[in-house]
């Protein structure tokens, strides 16, 4: 559930240092950040960190050449396949009808900033090769992954019109076993790549047979990608140790699913006058919205680094987050550095002496209540939570 690079980008993982201590909440106020929507979006850009991984990551210079719009209407075609050792026993509906409900929850998670518009060639296509010829089994390949992709494209070509269209999703019958996971293609610029009816095919999400595991929320989580996010559980050690159930980008089955605030300011749902940053030694109070709701200061953001920071957000258990473990302030440390699958996002627990209950992790009940404060000694970071409510969480920022 990854998107395949031809060459994958070395970088060092960063190893966070921290330590929670609870002190009185008052202990960390300081001056109100400006009210001045100009002036806040003007200060926000001191704490958009740079990539540094020439691949999908935490930086804002998003390439916008490899990865597509994450606003905006985009234009997509279902396609659905079959293969001559697994051939479909049954109609393409059930298919349609388990993926369709991603197009609402991305409205929602996007605050209406972004449209999948999907269509579906409501027909089976038989792919020229069997599915175990594809390499999913054996470890698959960039190479391999384009030319399943092609062979889809070449079969549905008499039946669409993909000069039309954004991305594909390419869907197979669930007689193919063959076809485990769903991982998502990004066209190498250099190379010719997928084509046709004069359109350069640039982007694809190949569904496997773990979305019927995972729902339609493995729509979100692949074509994420395709925006140029990274994933956020890890490729080796414990899956979800990094950043639990917080980001569809992470664990897709998590209980609060919903874009980090970071992502939705790196994808443009988030404005940069909706950011407080605080980029230097200083001192913040600021009153943060619920990023499962539109509008308000959705995330304050201390910068430590070149292609470091800590992020404060209000989480609240609606909307997309309807089945939360925790509510409160998530607070977590960014590296723009750290690989996709290395930790990237890295979520403070607020209680880590907490037993989960059924259904969540510990990580799951990361979120900060009024009354506690992080602390990062390494870099003199402190950040402490005033008050909570209904409308949202009052956090404190320090940064000496």
């Amino acid at each position: 559930m990854t998107a395949l690079p031809r060459l994958r980008p070395l970088a060092a993982a960063l190893v966070l240092t921290s330590c929670l201590a609870t002190t009185p909440a008052a202990h960390a106020a300081g001056p109100s950040a400006p009210s001045d929507a100009s002036t806040r979006a003007a200060r926000a850009a001191d704490c958009a960190l740079p990539g540094r991984t020439g691949w999908t990551d935490e930086g804002h210079d998003t390439d916008r050449v490899q990865f597509q719009p994450a606003t905006g209407t985009r234009r997509v075609l279902t396609l659905f396949v079959d293969f001559p050792d697994a051939p479909a026993t049954d109609t393409t509906e059930p298919y349609a009808a388990h993926l369709a409900p991603a197009a609402d929850w991305m409205r929602t998670a996007s605050y209406g900033r972004l449209r999948l518009s999907i269509n579906s060639l409501r027909r089976w296509v038989r792919m020229p090769a069997d599915s175990t010829s594809y390499g999913f089994a054996r470890g698959l390949t960039f190479e391999t992954h384009e030319q399943y992709v092609r062979d889809a494209v070449a079969a549905a070509d008499p039946y669409a019109d993909f000069s039309r269209y954004d991305m594909v999703y390419i869907v197979p019958t669930r007689t193919a076993a063959a076809i485990p996971f769903s991982p998502t293609y990004l066209y190498d610029p250099a190379a010719p790549g997928v084509a046709a009816d004069g359109t350069r095919l640039k982007w694809a999400v190949t569904f496997g047979q773990d979305m019927w595991r995972w729902g339609h929320k493995v729509v979100a989580h692949e074509t994420g990608h395709t925006f140029g996010l990274p994933d956020l559980y890890s490729f080796t050690g414990p899956t979800h140790q990094y950043a639990g159930g917080w980001d569809i980008m992470g664990n897709i089955a998590g209980a609060a699913p919903q874009f980090l605030g970071w992502h939705s300011w790196k994808l443009g749902w988030t404005r940069d006058h909706q950011v407080t940053c605080l980029a230097g030694p200083g001192h913040r109070t600021v009153r943060l919205t619920p990023v499962e709701r539109p509008g308000g200061t959705k995330i304050a953001v201390l910068r430590t680094g070149e292609t470091t920071a800590y992020v404060a957000e209000s989480r609240r258990p609606e909307r997309n987050d309807g089945s939360a473990c925790s509510s409160g302030v998530l607070i977590y440390r960014i590296d723009s550095a750290t690989p996709t699958g290395e930790g990237p996002v890295r979520i403070m627990n607020g209680d880590p002496a907490a037993s989960p209950p059924a259904g969540c992790t510990q990580l799951d009940l990361a979120a900060f209540e009024p009354g506690q404060t992080f602390t990062d000694p390494d870099t003199g970071v402190r950040i402490g939570v005033r008050a909570g409510g209904p409308a949202g969480d009052v956090v404190t920022l320090s940064n000496t």
